[in-house]
Formats: C-alpha cells, structure tokens, sequence
C-alpha cells in the first residue's frame, strides 16, 4: 500500500526567523487553558535564546538535559502528569533544541490529550486521540526530527517511536543562525545522520522516485558541506544543512531507513549511545551492505579529522552483544528495507551478533 502520509502543516525558513516565533503563537493561545509550554535544550539556559522567547506570564518553561541521555516514556510520563496537575491543558508545545527535544516535544503533545503511559503507544498508529499544537524549533540540524512521523522514546523493554501521523509538527521554524553555536563535533554527527537517512532510504526495496528526489539533493548538500571547496562549519553552509535535515527526513519518511540504523538502536537502548553517534559507529563497518557510502563517508571523516573508536566490542561480553542483537533484530520494516521480503531467512541473531562484533 502506497504511504499517504501528513507533512508539516507550516514551515518558516530563513536568518532570523525564530523572531516571528511570538507572531506564529499568538493566534493558537486561545485554545485549551491559554498557555504554552516551551521546552528547551539545557544547554541554552541562562543564554540570549532564552531572553528573545515570545513568554507571556501564563507560560511553562521546562528546561531538559539531553545529554547524554535520550528520552524516555518516563520523562514525557511526568512531564504530562506534572503539567497538568499544576497548570492544565496547554494550548501547544513548543520544542526548542536538537532531536532529542523535537522527539520530547512530539510525544508530549500526544500524551497530554491520550491516557495512560507513554509505554502504550510505542508502535504504528497506537496513538487515540491528536495531540495539541506543537512547534519545532531545531537548533541543531541532521536528525531530520523537524519533519518526521515518529518521536522516539527508550522505555523498560524497548526503544521505539510514536508513530503516526499526529506526531508531526504543526508548524516549523528553520532559523539557520541558530545553529552556529553547535561544537565541531556534534555538527559532524549529526550531519552524517542526515548523510546515512539518504543512503539507506536510496538503497533499500522501499526507494521510489519521491524519495530519491528529497535524497538525492539531500546527498548533494552534504557533499557540498562536507567534501566540497568551503567545507566546513560556515554561515552558507549551515543554511543547507538546515534544508538537508528536512529533505533527508522526508526522503526516509517516504522510504525506510536500513542496517544502520537497526544496529545503533541497540547501541543506544543497552549502552545508552547518542543516536547520531551511534550511527557514525556502525556505519564504518558496512561496507559490504553500502559500499559506495561507506567509503564516502570515510572521505568526510578524514577531511574533518573525525576518528572513531576501534575495538569497541572487545571488552563488551557475550551477554551484551545479544543484547543489543535483539533489540536490533526487532526493528523489522528496516531489515526488511534493507535486506528484502526474505529477509529472515538471511538474517539471524547470529548475523546480527557478528555485525555488533566487527565494531
């Protein structure tokens, strides 16, 4: 069956367009209890994001440290419960940060208006009720979290999105300034999550020519922004990046993503690894699955000085390989992306197993 799936209802682009933040709300605050609720990175508190947000007295500012963990069905769980035992039904949610605060504040748009704990609605379609109105404000690009359908949450058995096409933000603001504060490192990271979105969503039996299209220009900034003559953290190039997260995120939306990223959902649900970093780490050692990708990928990586760890799995023991294994093996529609509809039959435990081993 073919996806018919919802897009952003709006998007803003451009320098300084998180200024028009308070002009976009406005409209919005008559809904519910009449406030909203920001959520915010940690890391801006205290800095001049803050002083420029469009707050009005009634509003709850939630500062959240994602580093390094990701979000979990108990965070969205009190967060709902605290929120509306002390102040009611927002009018909407805004998320200010990276992907980690876009997946927080999807979910909790969902879960103020669905019951029960978040634990419920991991899966396709779960969700019962829409959510309010959310906002996305990244202020770091590459996961594609702007624009996707899915807000992943880790919980006590698995770590696995909300998914469905309520998830998806109302509106989205893309101010380019906003992310030139982002460390070397994480920029790299995350650029190549958006690197890996378009070779996986390309390289699988779920590609078409809607989702190559997004790819393709998406594949075509990341080269420019990686590989190219001004390669590097520059004004110019934070704007494409900021486009090729969207078109990135759109391209696996209309496709599915693949080995990658199954692998680093166990490194991140049993060894609690950064998702975007977690892809770096296993997409070094897939050559034989995206050979063309991988060895462009190691361009990148030695043009930006980048250097992963090696050996990792040495001093990690059986139990944890498995561990990971399974967490991996569950994620079905990528391998079946990835691998074909005979994908059991080709890949096992083991196989997984030994994949984790290579790292």
């Amino acid at each position: 069956m073919h996806k018919n799936f919802k897009g952003i209802d709006k998007t803003v682009f451009g320098r300084g367009s998180f200024d028009q933040l308070g002009q976009i709300l406005e409209p919005r605050r008559n809904a519910n209890d009449h406030f909203m609720v920001f959520i915010i990175d940690n890391y801006f508190k205290g800095k001049d994001l803050v002083k420029r947000l469009p707050k009005q007295a009634e509003d709850v500012v939630r500062f959240i440290d994602v580093d390094p963990h990701e979000p979990t069905t108990d965070q969205i769980d009190e967060l709902r419960d605290t929120i509306l035992k002390e102040n009611g039904l927002p009018a909407g949610v805004i998320g200010i940060g990276g992907g980690s605060i876009m997946d927080i504040a999807k979910a909790a748009a969902l879960m103020f208006t669905n019951e029960g704990s978040s634990q419920l609605y991991q899966g396709l379609n779960l969700i019962k009720i829409p959510g309010i109105y959310h906002v996305g404000v990244p202020t770091i690009s590459g996961t594609g979290a702007e624009c996707s359908m899915t807000a992943v949450l880790t919980g006590p058995v698995k770590k696995l999105g909300l998914k469905c096409e309520w998830t998806i933000f109302d509106q989205v603001v893309l101010d380019p300034e906003l992310i030139a504060s982002v460390p070397n490192d994480k920029w790299f990271y995350t650029g190549m999550d958006t690197y890996i979105h378009c070779i996986e969503s390309m390289h699988g039996i779920l590609n078409n020519a809607y989702s190559m299209a997004y790819g393709e220009q998406a594949l075509k900034l990341c080269r420019d922004i990686y590989l190219g003559d001004q390669a590097g953290q520059t004004a110019e190039n934070d704007d494409k990046l900021m486009v090729a997260s969207l078109m990135g995120g759109l391209s696996l939306t209309y496709s599915e993503v693949g080995v990658c990223h199954a692998l680093s959902y166990g490194l991140s649900k049993i060894l609690g690894e950064k998702h975007c970093y977690a892809n770096c780490l296993a997409f070094q050692h897939l050559g034989d699955y995206y050979p063309e990708g991988v060895a462009e990928f190691n361009r990148m990586m030695k043009k930006h000085n980048v250097v992963l760890p090696q050996g990792l799995s040495a001093s990690w023991s059986d139990q944890v390989i498995t561990d990971m294994a399974e967490v991996a093996i569950k994620l079905e529609h990528m391998w079946n992306h990835a691998i074909g509809t005979d994908w059991k039959t080709r890949i096992t435990i083991n196989t997984i197993k030994e994949l984790f081993k290579r790292f």
